[in-house]
């Protein structure tokens, strides 16, 4: 059964409840470490419970919510090994996974994205991670940025 790893903080309890709910229906297992209420949780304690959960191994992605999807973007992107996007369309969600094989993808909960969320997370997970030359060679490049992996 394929895996994904959930975390979110209380700004995007709704939209993880939502994305994780479609997941199940998709036939993946959902480990959601997330909080569940709206009450005020930090979101870099959840984005590191997070990622050190998916670094441990068989998960086929990841991701992370919080108000805007940016805070915890940007947290799981300084996080060594981990790679989140943030897409805010189909397209955006299909072109990183084809182009940038993130380990994450982030939504904003309190976004008002101009396609569904749902479908947009299905974009991403219908792509497939490109090996094209082009595209290697490129994601090596970021790699070497700052010894990420």
């Amino acid at each position: 059964m394929k895996k994904v790893v959930i975390g979110n903080d209380h700004g995007g309890v709704k939209i993880a409840e939502k994305l994780g709910k479609h997941l199940q229906e998709l036939g993946y297992s959902v480990n959601w470490l997330g909080t569940r209420t709206e009450d005020p949780v930090d979101y870099p304690d959840i984005v590191k419970v997070t990622t050190d959960e998916y670094k441990k191994g068989g998960y086929e992605f990841g991701i992370l919510c919080c108000g805007t999807g940016i805070g915890v973007t940007i947290n799981a992107n300084k996080t060594q090994g981990i790679w989140c996007a943030l897409p805010q369309n189909c397209f955006a969600a299909k072109a990183t996974k084809e182009h940038n094989h993130p380990d994450f993808i982030a939504f904003g909960g309190r976004i008002d994205y101009p396609e569904d969320p749902i479908a947009i997370l299905d974009a991403f997970i219908d792509a497939e991670n490109l090996q094209e030359p082009r595209h290697l060679r490129r994601l090596e490049k970021l790699k070497k940025l700052d010894g990420h992996f």
